[in-house]
């Protein structure tokens, strides 16, 4: 194969593959944009009443006289940490030491810079 042929091929690929790489581009980017009409047109009446039903649920399950659950009590103090790492830390503890949580009593957790 002469150096114009392979050059002639080359371009050819390229062109193919970079096609192929708009086309997923773009099929993405409408992607995005039907979820993103989808989540707008949800209304917040719809989305309380999901968290609504959630609380009612999880509240029936802790309340339930067959679950013999005890919830902890107790103060926790923050310093430079979220809430959603908290959990994740004491999730993770608890798992490890293979106690449940509610038998744990966290004091603070604080964040150390290494």
């Amino acid at each position: 194969m002469s150096v114009p042929n392979s050059l002639l091929v080359a371009l050819i690929v390229m062109s193919i593959v970079f096609s192929c790489l708009i086309a997923l581009s773009l099929l993405l980017k409408v992607q995005s944009l039907i979820f993103t009409y989808i989540y707008k047109n949800k209304t917040v009446k719809d989305t309380y009443e999901e968290i609504f039903i959630e609380r009612e649920e999880v509240s029936n399950v802790i309340n339930s006289p067959e679950n013999n659950i005890e919830l902890s009590t107790g103060e926790l103090i923050l310093k430079g940490v979220d809430e959603k790492t908290t959990a994740l830390i004491m999730a993770i503890v608890s798992d490890e030491l293979k106690i449940p949580l509610n038998e744990l009593q966290f004091k603070s957790i604080k964040l150390i810079n290494s």
